[in-house]
């Protein structure tokens, strides 16, 4: 069930459509020609609350003009003067409404009331949905490339909990297989040249390189001396190694304030017969052949120009077998939704495991893959070369050194998952407006120093006197905050926490020109009071807007 807020929305909807339909009812226009009365915000906010296209969509069926269909439905409108304050033909033919202003302070009050807890609402309440995000093989530390991932994995998860599912949070790795045991040696070449003996593995040509991998090796040396000197087998080596580059992984994610509620390990997949059942299901149901030597899938049955390998002919699995396998597990463990944040080189390759999941019985419309283009470092339009202590890559951690957390999570998620990303270090290090997370954060710190001087000459009715907020700037503004549960909404629906940003960059807009228009202090004391409940009321969605975005909300800058 929605909240308050939102239930009030759908009313006010349900009743607009309820009027239009009336007024459709008095023209002469079979019910079959008549489409769905669609409802939306304005582009321009000048242009009213609400616009319906209701007359351009019945200009192709009535053989009129959209603006003289839209004039008509108006004269037959009759509506609630308390509801809805003027009815407008704007450009094309949309039909344009304006709230009455009693409406909009009922919604400020509920923000008031609702603090910490307005924006949320119950629309997922039942859904059970796992995200699955960052999922790099512990190889080494976690990458720029890796950080884009692990801010929009989280963010998604955390606007999918705001709409009341119940969201967990997976982390998948493999610690087996070429990659496992090229780190393993790269380890052990390392802890041989510390000893001061010969190794017969060409790091600089097939290993892992950077300090990561010598501080591991040092740690062995201090840890065993010599007595790894006979081993052959390199699995202290890569044990070590795992455990050291995991725990380097999970410091990074505390650090970004992401906290993972389960790591699956893709061998579990090898150990419980899953992977062999995959390609068993596949080869019954005439989807698996051999060739050259591999296990190949009939991809070219779902619409692909060729088939896809399954198995190599050395044996070795691709990728592709162990991800359908575990994208069934998802759906055994009984989620609603299970959603894959992954980089734009996945593009061609996740329908693959899709239709794996359709072939092994499982709805692959449970399945929702969210892919995101790449990040460019620049610094005034130029690639930035950071330190590379780690590796010939640019660690997430290096990143978060220059310009701490919270920009970091900021400026990956200001543009829109499916746009590549220049993250430009000049501006992200900038404490000035150009800086758009310094410009929100100074907002709600700026709201509060006001506020602070509010409290020290008046105190704050628990029930203001909203209806005193008449002047433009405030009404405006009273719009933009009463929008938040709906934009919340809509930006988990379509996975892009952009949106998120977007709105609250208006609201610190549309509170500027309140602030400038208004006077709080120095006015009679009731406006004060109801001015002064309007700026905390932008205060809250501002600081619930940054926590959804995983970013803090200071009350001193």
């Amino acid at each position: 069930m929605l909240n308050e807020l939102m239930i009030k929305i759908q009313r006010m909807k349900s009743y607009l459509r309820k009027i239009i339909s009336e007024a459709l009812s008095k023209l002469d226009i079979e019910s079959q020609s008549q489409p769905e009365i669609q409802l939306e915000k304005p582009n321009d906010p000048s242009h009213g609350d609400v616009s319906a296209n209701i007359a351009m969509r019945l200009a192709g069926a009535l053989r009129d003009n959209p603006r003289n269909i839209a004039q008509q439905i108006i004269d037959n409108l009759e509506y609630d003067s308390d509801k809805i304050t003027a009815v407008e033909i704007a450009g094309p033919g949309f039909i344009n409404f304006r709230y009455a202003e009693n409406y909009l302070y009922d919604e400020l009050q509920t923000v008031l009331d609702k603090q910490d807890k307005f924006g949320k609402t119950d629309s997922l309440n039942g859904q059970k949905i796992l995200v699955e995000f960052v999922s790099a093989n512990p190889t080494g530390p976690l990458t720029v490339g890796h950080g884009r991932n692990a801010v929009l994995g989280d963010t998604i998860a955390r606007l999918l909990e705001w709409t009341g599912a119940e969201v967990d949070r997976e982390y998948y790795f493999n610690n087996a297989g070429r990659q496992m045991r090229v780190l393993g040696q790269s380890v052990q070449a390392r802890y041989q040249e510390l000893m001061g003996w010969e190794h017969s593995f060409d790091i600089s040509k097939d290993g892992y390189q950077g300090e990561y991998i010598i501080a591991i090796a040092k740690e062995l040396v201090e840890e065993h001396g010599e007595n790894l000197k006979d081993t052959k087998n390199i699995t202290p080596f890569k044990e070590r190694a795992e455990a050291a580059i995991f725990q380097d992984i999970r410091q990074t994610l505390d650090r970004m304030h992401i906290e993972m509620d389960s790591y699956f390990n893709e061998h579990e997949l090898y150990d419980d017969g899953s992977i062999n059942q995959t390609v068993e299901i596949l080869w019954k149901k005439g989807l698996a052949y051999d060739k050259d030597g591999a296990t190949w899938f009939k991809t070219t049955e779902f619409g692909k120009d060729k088939d896809t390998v399954l198995i190599k002919s050395s044996g070795e699995p691709t990728y592709r077998l162990p991800d359908i396998a575990y994208h069934a597990n998802k759906l055994d463990r009984g989620y609603d939704q299970c959603i894959d944040v992954f980089g734009a080189d996945h593009i061609a390759t996740y329908p693959d495991v899709l239709a794996g999941i359709e072939v092994l019985g499982y709805n692959p419309g449970k399945i929702d893959v969210v892919v995101y283009q790449f990040v460019t470092i620049v610094e005034d339009g130029k690639p930035y070369k950071m330190s590379t202590r780690k590796a010939n890559f640019v660690t997430l951690d290096e990143l978060m050194d220059e310009v701490g957390a919270d920009v970091t999570r900021f400026f990956f998620l200001m543009r829109s998952p499916n746009t590549h990303l220049e993250f430009d270090i000049a501006t992200a290090k900038e404490a000035g407006e150009k800086n758009p997370v310094f410009y929100l954060q100074y907002a709600h710190a700026r709201i509060h120093s006001i506020l602070r001087k509010v409290e020290d000459e008046y105190n704050f009715e628990s029930k203001p006197e909203l209806d005193l907020l008449t002047h433009e700037s405030e009404v405006q503004l009273i719009k933009t905050l009463i929008r938040f549960p709906a934009m919340i909404g809509s930006a988990a629906e379509s996975r892009e926490p952009h949106r998120l940003i977007n709105f609250l960059e208006d609201l610190a807009s549309d509170f500027t020109s309140f602030y400038h228009d208004c006077r709080i202090l120095g006015e009679e004391e009731k406006l004060v009071q109801a001015r002064g409940a309007l700026a905390k009321a932008v205060a809250q969605v501002l600081a619930n807007g940054l926590g959804i975005l995983g970013i803090s909300a200071p009350e001193q800058m």
